[in-house]
């Protein structure tokens, strides 16, 4: 029965390090998929979920090498690592669930007056927009930019502005990471959970040997 219950911890905890490995890829690549589109100027938050993702790698793999060996230096390293990544993923994750529209236009307003006009036009091209958010406050600004766009839209006379697809990209990529992130995060208090009681589990075939 001993060996049974250890057996299960182990092999639990391999595989559910085993999809934390599979959720850190996909977050990377979810975020690369939003820093193409020029959203890693709007919202670096998508930067820091990256780091994230390169962080639950590091760490998913840390898992499986402590559940492997049950060796209970890895393994307490894993368990506050872990700790130290549910504050932070679960942090991030309300921070992409809770961001609104207008929050977002005014994150990407201050980054596009952050860009030179070289990044901006550049931006453009690869878009295929021009200007950032037709706003009245900021009119002066969005004319001076339609004027300068070299986009190939413009030769069409029907150009999207920039700020409406990158808000767009950046409203599927935010739920997506918000959601996935929050999930991760409630799941990784239930392998903290199985980590340590797995960490003060006596290994069966040691203590037969022991024994005998």
């Amino acid at each position: 029965m001993l060996k049974v219950g250890f057996s299960c911890a182990k092999n639990t905890l391999c595989a559910v390090n085993a999809v934390y490995l599979l959720v850190g890829v996909s977050l990377m690549a979810v975020a690369a998929y939003g820093k193409s589109f020029g959203i890693v100027w709007t919202l670096r938050i998508i930067s820091v979920v990256m780091v994230v993702g390169v962080f639950l790698i590091f760490v998913s793999i840390l898992g499986i090498i402590g559940a492997l060996r049950q060796n209970q230096i890895v393994l307490f390293t894993y368990i506050l690592a872990m700790a130290l990544m549910f504050i932070f993923q679960f942090t991030a994750s309300c921070f992409c669930l809770a961001l609104r529209r207008e929050q977002q236009e005014k994150l990407l307003s201050m980054s596009w007056e952050m860009m030179s006009n070289e990044t901006r036009r550049s931006l453009e091209q690869q878009l295929d927009c021009c200007g950032v958010i037709n706003s009245a406050v900021k009119q002066h600004v969005f004319h001076t930019d339609v004027n300068l766009c070299t986009a190939a839209c413009k030769t069409t006379a029907h150009c999207f502005t920039c700020g409406d697809l990158m808000l767009q990209h950046a409203a599927e990529t935010l739920s997506f990471l918000g959601g996935v992130g929050l999930f991760c995060s409630f799941s990784q208090l239930v392998t903290m959970w199985l980590a340590v009681r797995y960490r003060n589990q006596k290994n069966p075939q040691i203590s037969s040997r022991t024994s005998s």
